[in-house]
This record gives structure tokens, sequence and C-alpha cells, in this order.
């Protein structure tokens, strides 16, 4: 679903996800090399409500990294769709009429706020996550577990955490993109 989106959004093919089922040695081991972002779903839960909180002290400040907020409800995979490519942009290439890099070209000097207010009136982006959501993987159902897309990317060297329900992004220290996934 989410190399599908990157498609719609108008990024080139050199740059795309692959399923990770386990963050065991084999399941990671069929990861590529060179890997820059992580995108992690997972079950919502009171802990992780808890855990969230206690992170909130370790925001990130400055302008290093982009980070937008998730303002609009089931956009988190969108969220963190975005968040791994604008930190990574100078990494895919972009179709000619491309989506996302008109989206981040006009957004790169805004606050978070103002990229999630920017997000939400576009109408392009927004057609894209519908159409993808529409293929069944991604309709939240109303009886089920509420799952959650966050974001780890290297950035510069840096290993950042991006959840757009946080009020920036966490930095978690250290990385390379050869080893930012390892065994």
């Amino acid at each position: 679903m989410l190399n599908m989106m990157m498609s719609k959004l108008g990024v080139g093919e050199s740059w795309r996800f692959v399923d990770v089922v386990g963050l065991e040695g084999e399941q990671l081991s069929a990861v590529p090399k060179t890997c820059c972002a992580l995108m992690l779903l997972f079950p919502l839960t009171q802990q992780h409500e808890s855990f969230r909180k206690q992170q909130a002290d370790k925001v990130a400040g400055g302008s290093e990294v982009y980070f937008l907020k998730q303002t609009a409800h089931n956009s988190c995979g969108t969220i963190a769709l975005l968040h791994a490519v604008a930190n990574n942009k100078s990494k895919p290439t972009f179709d000619n009429g491309s989506v996302l890099k008109k989206f981040l070209d006009e957004t790169a000097n805004m606050s978070a706020d103002d990229r999630a207010k920017h997000l939400e009136k576009n109408q392009a982006i927004r057609e894209a996550h519908n159409e993808v959501a529409m293929q069944g993987q991604c309709r939240p159902e109303a009886d089920k577990v509420n799952f959650h897309f966050i974001a780890f990317v290297n950035v510069n060297g840096q290993l950042y955490e991006f959840d757009g329900k946080m009020n920036g992004p966490v930095k978690h220290g250290a990385t390379k993109d050869e080893s930012f996934i390892t065994v």
C-alpha cells in the first residue's frame, strides 16, 4: 500500500518500502541495504499513550528535520510516509509534476502546525490517501484495535522518531544508513 501511495504522489521507482514482519534477525535480514527509514505499524494501547507522554520532554527542537503534526483522523500512515520521504528528500527521484515534491517544496519553511493545515487543504494528497485506503488494508473498523504508524528516520547521521501525534520528533542518537537496521 505504501508503494502504491508513493507512486500516486510521484515518487520515482528508485525509492520504495519493503514489508518487515518482525524485528528479529531473520526478518530484518530481508531489508535491503542501504536503509534510511523504518515505518512501524503497531496497536495503540494505554501503555503506548503513557510512554508517549513520557517522551514529550524529549522532543527535539530546531529546524534540522522536517516534521508535521497529524491533525486529520486516520492519516498516520500518510504522515509517517511524509516524514520518511521529507527527511530523505535528496535520495528519491521525483516524477515531473510530483504532488509530493510540490507539497514538500511549498511547506519547507513552514512550522509543523502550518504544514498540517496545508496538508489538510491538499486535495491531491487526500485523494491519493483515500484511493489507497479504499483498497482495504487501511480502513479502520469500529470494533477492532486502533493501529498507528510512526517513522524512524536517519537524518544526517542521527536517528529520529517521528510521530505526528507528538509536538515534534524525538532524537535518539547516532546512526548510519548502512547500519540503520542491524541484525
